[in-house]
């Protein structure tokens, strides 16, 4: 398992690097990101904010034949969602037009 102190460490040597090349950049991105999702401050959310769902069904989700959509449909959406966030924050700060480009995308749906 991953202590704080270690990604703490790694983050002070990537950013005390005099030379930062991408990979440092990306080793950054990736250390903030995984503090970030799990040494994160995160509170439970009001329950005057909570929505009210209705007891329909879920609607079903379409699977294509990528290696990404089998590994999703195995092991569920819920079980790969953190991956998924985790993964988008370091997009977004090691690729910022990829990343901006697929919020577009999804705010399109």
């Amino acid at each position: 398992m991953i202590r704080e102190e270690d990604l703490r460490e790694a983050i002070a040597e990537c950013e005390g690097s005099r030379n930062p090349t991408a990979g440092t950049c990306l080793k950054l991105a990736a250390y903030y990101a995984i503090l970030n999702q799990k040494y994160g401050k995160t509170e439970p959310m009001p329950e005057e904010t909570k929505v009210n769902y209705s007891f329909a069904s879920a609607p079903e989700l379409a699977f294509s034949d990528s290696e990404f959509s089998k590994i999703v449909e195995r092991k569920g959406l819920e079980k790969c969602f953190g991956i998924l966030d985790e993964t988008a924050q370091a997009m977004e700060i090691v690729s910022p037009k990829l990343y901006r480009g697929m919020m577009r995308k999804l705010q399109e749906l």
